[in-house]
């Protein structure tokens, strides 16, 4: 059976370049909020900046440069893994139609109260948070531009279009930490914990993968069992 034709204990989950854009959008995204929210007094009213090494959090030039340096990074991150991805026709990662109900029975059982579905690479939840991740990203982004383009030399934006630009920027920020406590608390359950170290190393238990995503185990095995016979 296709189950049983691999014998590596680890299975290739992740290339380099997932990992690179994952770790630069997660990083820049850090540094973003970080200085997002040292634009306001709070890190100078908190002693934030007096911790050290973080003095120049309350400095506002300074959080802002380095504000304007991770946005950079981080559309990069989004136009390489758009292109990179695209050009590969590879959307695995993409939400599909049942992914709702589909989650709904994996959380279920791992609460123990039903048999979990057989899933593909990416479980459904999974799907649904990078749509939502994606898409509150993509919102700050574009909204980030206008703040940007406001500040040039010569540019009269007018007043309405900044106060929409501005608050659906602090909504995204709200939205994209609340995803972000989101992805992490999905590993509370320990059925998720396996899949931590393909976000370090790309790699991931065979044994796990074969019992958890059976269906990307059969892919894999498939084609590792064409290319043996080849």
């Amino acid at each position: 059976m296709a189950g049983h034709v691999l014998k590596e204990k680890t299975i290739t989950r992740h290339r380099v370049t997932t990992l690179l854009a994952h770790w630069l959008t997660a990083l820049s995204t850090f540094v973003l909020l970080f200085t997002g929210f040292g634009q306001m007094p709070m890190y100078k009213r908190y002693m934030v900046d007096s911790i050290p090494g973080l003095g120049w959090s309350s400095n506002y030039a300074v959080t802002l440069q380095l504000h304007y340096a991770a946005a950079m990074v981080l559309v990069f991150a989004a136009i390489f893994h758009l292109v990179f991805h695209g050009s590969r026709r590879e959307f695995s990662i993409l939400p599909r139609r049942g992914d709702v109900k589909e989650s709904y029975q994996i959380v279920m059982s791992m609460l123990g109260r039903c048999q979990a579905p057989p899933c593909d690479k990416y479980l459904a939840e999974q799907r649904l948070a990078y749509a939502y991740i994606a898409g509150t990203l993509m919102l700050l982004i574009v909204t980030g531009m206008f703040k940007v383009v406001k500040n040039m030399a010569g540019v009269n934006m007018p007043d309405s279009w900044l106060n929409l630009a501005t608050n659906l920027h602090n909504a995204g920020t709200v939205l994209l930490i609340l995803g972000i406590l989101g992805h992490l608390a999905a590993f509370i359950f320990k059925e998720n914990r396996s899949l931590l170290p393909a976000m370090f190393t790309g790699k991931v238990d065979a044994e796990y993968a074969r019992e958890r995503h059976r269906l990307w185990y059969q892919k894999v095995s498939k084609k590792h069992q064409k290319s043996i016979s080849l």
